[in-house]
């Protein structure tokens, strides 16, 4: 993996504000570049005493921040010498989070999280107001809180340009143009009741990170910190209603505050050994949620200028089927297996990301009923494109194995753009196992080769297990010795080793069989069908 250059903080004060503003054309975000969130009140942003020694003397292995305000080194806690500047990277020596703060858990997180996962450079986003309402991290919100009941946190607020949630995201994104947003960390509370009205609060705050930011719910992990409760402790009593943020997150953890020491002063800080052990607890509880994929072809992430690390883009995967191979009708088209190629080739979906987190890492929804995968979630509008293979011209049934509960969710069929079949359409029986039923599409006259079937959806809502082909046997609809006489077609130089036979009454019979006398139908697979008689 290369070997991570070293800086003093005087140094680093010169020479690691090297803005990241301006990643290589051409390149995607390095892979074991972690990159974490983290913000909240107070206790987030720092209240355990920084020893200048131990905490600023060098700069920290692999570990990173990107600066969320300016200051100059002189107004900083301790004794660092570094200064830093707004959106540029630099050690992660604190106090991160405001000038005048000590030491955060942020920072012990960090610190443990490279000593896991060797080989991956942490970087962090830190953002957080002590005192604050989680209203202050509400972009509809946080105006009329700083100018009401929050009026006195403005100043502090000033230093994220008096939009705290604006200044995570803005810094956010031109992080993910080297690295990977891999969780958020949350320490808040103290000043706000923790029930339900708080955690749907909690929970909003998280989801405009995850929505504007293009994240993927299912892959990034939202750890909250418990207040402090050592004896005489002002808010361990709201810990219960903490945990109960779980049932909003569909990747959860929660650090633990037992047995942390607070600063001593105050009844609402951790002290210095308080901080750097609950850092190691948001570590633990990280490392149980994220990925932990370190990718062995990706550089060693530069510290001193992450845009120098990023790797070069993949190329675009290549449209086509989704196993490499066409599905062949006649035969089941798996809703799910729609091609590769991605949004606007090979499929277009109004939601980002897989909301079930099933199957496949792009934006169609897939689930998993108990009859196998499924394409859920449909909208009017969207649609999903198949490469198929007909292997033999004719007429066939279509039918589909579909789930909804309002009789009108449903979709039609394209084969090479021309409409096939009718609308396919939910029976209303609901969205469980007993909710699938087979509906008919009609049919439609195929021609024999590949072909691209495209899938678009007619009105909202349908679960889509599969499309099902099957050959219409051909039969005569008029059997008539009249009828019989018209039809007979002699024609001695057609090919007969593949042909097919049928009695009068349209069922297949044996090439033996049509040694008695009678009139029976022949049909060649891709050729014609034509009717004969025999005679003794």
């Amino acid at each position: 993996m290369g070997v991570f250059k070293k800086l003093g903080c005087a140094a680093a004060a010169m020479t690691f504000g090297l803005s990241m503003f301006a990643a290589s054309a051409n390149a995607a975000p390095n892979p074991n570049f972690h990159i974490y969130i983290a913000y909240g009140q107070s206790n987030m942003a720092g209240n355990g005493e920084i020893d200048p020694s131990v905490d600023q003397a060098q700069d920290p292995k692999n570990f990173i921040m990107l600066a969320s305000h300016n200051a100059n080194a002189g107004n900083r806690t301790g004794k660092t010498t570094q200064s830093i500047k707004t959106g540029e990277w630099y050690p992660a020596i604190p106090p991160m989070f405001h000038a005048f703060e000590q030491l955060s858990p942020a920072d012990y997180f960090g610190r443990a999280m490279v000593d896991s996962l060797p080989g991956v450079t942490v970087g962090i986003i830190p953002v957080a107001v002590g005192g604050v309402s989680i209203r202050a991290f509400l972009l509809d919100q946080y105006a009329a809180y700083f100018d009401g009941d929050g009026r006195s946190f403005k100043g502090w607020a000033g230093d994220y340009g008096g939009n705290p949630m604006g200044r995570i995201l803005e810094l956010a994104k031109k992080a993910k143009e080297v690295g990977v947003i891999k969780g958020v960390l949350f320490h808040q509370g103290e000043s706000d009741g923790v029930d339900d009205n708080w955690r749907n609060r909690v929970y909003a705050s998280y989801k405009t990170i995850i929505d504007e930011l293009d994240l993927d719910e299912n892959e990034v992990p939202f750890v909250a910190g418990e207040m402090l409760q050592a004896q005489g402790a002002c808010c361990g009593s709201k810990n219960p209603g903490i945990a109960q943020l779980k049932t909003k997150f569909k990747k959860f953890g929660l650090a633990s505050s037992q047995g942390l020491a607070g600063n001593g002063k105050d009844p609402y800080h951790f002290g210095r050994s308080g901080v750097i052990e609950l850092g190691k607890r948001y570590c633990s509880e990280m490392l149980k949620l994220i990925d932990r994929t370190i990718d062995p072809n990706a550089p060693a992430v530069n510290v001193v200028d992450p845009t120098q690390s990023t790797v070069p883009d993949a190329p675009p995967e290549e449209y086509g089927p989704y196993y490499g191979e066409p599905m062949t009708i006649p035969g089941q088209i798996q809703a799910e297996d729609y091609n590769k190629g991605g949004a606007g080739k090979a499929y277009y979906d109004l939601d980002k990301g897989n909301s079930e987190g099933k199957y496949r890492k792009d934006d169609v929804d897939v689930k998993q009923p108990n009859k196998g995968m499924a394409v859920g979630s449909c909208r009017k509008g969207e649609w999903l494109k198949y490469t198929v293979k007909v292997e033999e011209a004719g007429e066939y049934e279509i039918s589909a194995l579909i789930a909804g509960d309002n009789k009108t969710g449903g979709f039609v069929l394209y084969m090479d753009d021309e409409r096939i079949g009718d609308e396919i359409v939910n029976a209303g029986l609901g969205w469980d196992d007993e909710g699938y039923s087979m509906v008919s599409g009609g049919k439609a006259t195929l021609a024999a080769g590949e072909h691209e079937l495209k899938l678009e959806i007619t009105n909202d809502w349908v679960d889509i297990d599969y499309v099902e082909f099957k050959k219409v046997e051909a039969t005569i609809n008029d059997p008539t010795p009249e009828a019989i006489s018209q039809k007979i077609v002699v024609n001695a130089s057609q090919d007969m080793s593949k042909a097919q036979y049928f009695d009068m009454q349209g069922n297949r019979i044996s090439k033996s069989a049509t040694r008695n006398l009678g009139v029976y139908m022949v049909h060649i697979p891709g050729g014609k069908t034509f009717m004969m008689r025999t005679e003794k």
